[in-house]
């Protein structure tokens, strides 16, 4: 693992979090992620998560097997499933000792300069404490970008700027960027370069697909924040990474 202690931000994508069918929570990847973060703390690093799956967790409330289609109630679900998610992940990161903390953001709030300083001052007092892991998602009662757009990873990116992190992990249900023959790109110095080979399917419960982890890539090492794309559903490659191996899609921070 890596020599020094690192600020993380770990973005759980909806499409690896839900259970196959897609209609309810996986609690085996929630243990399995839990637990891995877990170490991660134990190891001296300081975590953030950036999680979906609020919505997924309001469908499985209210029975639906069928993301909705009009926005107020992808809303409703949101509300719904909020509670449960953050209930799943305080019980699942209690089995290692850890609290966790829920930060709702929207992107007005990180541009707004106040609203900006308050989110990073209460980043910094929850890290110092050693045994609380930050789990931040987008306001999705209120807020619309992250439903129709990106999944949460455009916000992955600006609270990784927020709190100068380190590395930004993006975990999704891919093995990283496929080139034209559907082999892993293991490094990836020029983002354009790579565009080409990106497809806009993604999961049935996913919002955003490659393009917008591109795109927060682009974000991130623009602002010296190295990040990786790793499949969220093989364990232990946050740690692979961390140790060096090569794993998923690499993109090393720009320098400059």
């Amino acid at each position: 693992m890596a020599k020094r202690p690192l600020r993380l931000i770990v973005k759980f994508g909806s499409g690896i979090l839900s259970s196959p069918k897609g209609t309810s929570l996986d609690r085996r990847q929630f243990a399995r992620l839990s637990a891995e973060v877990a170490a991660l703390v134990a190891a001296g690093h300081e975590c953030l998560i950036v999680s979906s799956g609020a919505v997924a967790a309001g469908m499985a409330a209210l029975g639906l097997t069928e993301r909705p289609k009009e926005l107020a109630a992808r809303q409703a679900c949101a509300a719904i499933g909020q509670t449960r998610l953050m209930e799943l992940y305080a019980k699942m990161f209690a089995w290692h000792d850890l609290h966790v903390a829920q930060l709702l953001l929207t992107h007005s709030d990180l541009d707004s300069r106040t609203r900006h300083i308050n989110a990073r001052n209460t980043l910094e007092q929850l890290f110092r404490r050693r045994n609380v892991v930050p789990i931040v998602n987008e306001n999705d009662s209120v807020a619309v970008e992250e439903l129709n757009l990106g999944d949460n990873d455009r916000l992955s990116a600006e609270v990784a700027l927020l709190v100068e992190a380190d590395r930004l992990f993006l975990l999704t249900s891919v093995d990283g960027v496929l080139d034209a023959d559907g082999n892993v790109i293991a490094k990836v110095s020029d983002i354009a370069g790579v565009a080409g080979f990106v497809r806009q399917d993604k999961g049935r419960l996913s919002v955003g697909g490659m393009s917008t982890k591109l795109q927060a890539v682009k974000i991130a090492t623009d602002h010296g924040i190295r990040a990786y794309i790793l499949n969220g559903r093989t364990p232990g490659l946050i740690k692979a990474a961390l140790d060096g191996d090569k794993v998923g899609t690499l993109f090393p921070a720009r320098k400059g």
